[in-house]
């Protein structure tokens, strides 16, 4: 069973997140609520977050079975979603 590297996935997170928002989501704390700390991150931003979190991992997210407002709120958190989405895939 591969395990996934937590940092790895969080660097690739915040590149996603860089690419969109430029060097502001580097001093982002991990836990830092998206809506709150970047400007800008509004419905359709969190929607385009997801959906290139899907293609950068390779999995479709469950918009009906998972709580997206949840998982991807947070660097942490998504970073946390993704592993488990990772590992699953893996296993």
């Amino acid at each position: 069973m591969h395990t996934a590297d937590q940092t790895e996935i969080s660097t690739r997170v915040l590149a996603l997140l860089e690419k969109r928002f430029g060097d502001t989501v580097l001093s982002l704390a991990p836990d830092a609520d998206l809506s709150d700390a970047l400007p800008g991150f509004d419905s359709l931003a969190a929607l385009e977050y997801v959906t290139a979190v899907e293609s950068e991992f390779d999995f479709e997210v469950d918009f009906v079975g998972d709580d997206v407002r949840y998982w991807f709120s947070t660097l942490v958190r998504t970073s946390e979603y993704v592993r488990e989405r990772v590992e699953d895939q893996a296993a």
